[in-house]
């Protein structure tokens, strides 16, 4: 079994990014390839993803355990494919994300973990974008915008 691995930071509260990756609805914002993502009762979820020009449906599971901030995932198929995630403090904005994979699937040239790479990064992203515009919507958001408070005008 192959085991690739990936840690980035992101500008993002740890209970934060937690609560966004937490939700498999959200898959589909950061992981191109997944194209649905529906809880269905439990760990299980129905995802659907392009892989190789095609579109392909399945059931997997996600775990999660907030305590930890941890989440554990996997799917049925030839590759036995699973993972884990971890979410550290990294100061009080800021965390450090961590994405295992585990594949009997060995791509050569750097191909998985060059996507894990792009993945995580789209993750970070994903959680910071949603997490700005929370923000921004608790404090009126850019539509509360006022000129002539504008010192630099």
């Amino acid at each position: 079994m192959t085991v690739y691995r990936h840690t980035a930071t992101a500008d993002v509260p740890a209970d934060e990014l937690f609560a966004f990756l937490s939700h498999p609805e959200n898959l589909p914002r950061y992981f191109p390839e997944m194209k649905v993502a529906e809880p269905t009762g439990g760990d299980s979820v129905h995802v659907e993803a392009e892989v190789d020009g095609k579109r392909v449906a399945g059931e997997a599971w996600l775990h999660t355990d907030a305590a930890n901030r941890s989440l554990s995932w996997g799917a049925e198929g030839p590759d036995d494919y699973h993972g884990e995630l971890r979410i550290a403090e990294d100061g009080p904005a800021s965390s450090e994300i961590t994405v295992t994979l585990h594949s009997f699937r060995d791509a050569g040239g750097g191909e998985v973990q060059q996507g894990l790479e792009r993945t995580v990064a789209a993750m970070t992203h994903a959680a910071t974008a949603d997490a700005d515009v929370e923000a921004a919507e608790g404090h009126g958001g850019w539509t509360s915008y006022d000129a002539e408070k504008d010192s630099s005008s």
